[in-house]
């Protein structure tokens, strides 16, 4: 897991918005997501919390659950309002 700062930087936040966005626009729960990656309800909620960091290997399976590309989730050069 990373280290506490570092899920506290403006960027992963930004990238904590965009995973919940995503989740949303695609009409899925938590608890469906975790079901489409085989993780439980706590750990989605986790993540999106940024309780937990999400690795990269992890956020090829929730890109794939959501039908969004990888792009999708990258936070540089975003703008704060495009998140």
């Amino acid at each position: 897991m990373g280290s506490p700062k570092s899920l506290r930087t403006p960027r992963y936040r930004q990238f904590l918005n965009l995973l919940r966005e995503a989740r949303l626009e695609a009409g899925l729960t938590q608890q469906d997501l975790a079901q489409g990656i085989g993780r439980t309800q706590t750990w989605v909620s986790k993540c999106e919390l940024g309780e937990r960091r999400v690795d990269f290997v992890e956020l090829e399976d929730i890109a794939e659950v959501l039908n969004k590309p990888l792009q999708w989730f990258c936070t540089r050069g975003r703008t704060r309002n495009e998140a």
